[in-house]
């Protein structure tokens, strides 16, 4: 199983926004969405960062309610590890397990092409295994 097939069914939407945007804005979006992170791009969609759940906590603590007010810029993750839609379910899993995070952007062409979070992969896994057994309990029922 790849990446594609995640998107395939979950689809390719995926909430983005720009660097200049400030933490509390961000943050309602991720509120409104119900959301755990946003993909931060330029106007080209060119990935720049990702801002997440524990990055907010980090910039609140290290700087109280003026975070808020800050550009994300100052709070986003720079360094994003991402993804394509050739990846498989286990190389997507080790690169989320190795980071310590949640969510792995898609790219295609240098682009925000989706993005695939961590229940994503888990739901995906449990209905392969849950596949796998019933086919083995239809070969056994059948030998």
């Amino acid at each position: 199983m790849t990446v594609r097939s995640i998107l395939e069914r979950k689809g390719y939407d995926v909430f983005s926004i720009t660097p200049d945007v400030s933490l509390a804005d961000a943050i309602t979006v991720l509120a409104k969405h119900k959301i755990g992170a946003l993909v931060v791009c330029d106007q080209n969609k060119a990935i720049k960062g990702i801002l997440s759940e524990r990055d907010v906590v980090r910039a609140i603590s290290a700087d109280g309610a003026d975070a808020l007010w800050k550009p994300i810029s100052e709070t986003m993750t720079i360094k994003v590890k991402v993804c394509n839609e050739s990846h498989t379910i286990n190389q997507v899993m080790e690169t989320m397990t190795q980071g310590r995070f949640r969510h792995l952007p898609v790219e295609k062409d240098g682009q925000l092409y989706g993005i695939v979070s961590i229940g994503d992969v888990v739901k995906l896994r449990i209905e392969e295994v849950e596949r796998e057994s019933q086919e083995i309990r239809s070969y056994i029922a059948t030998a």
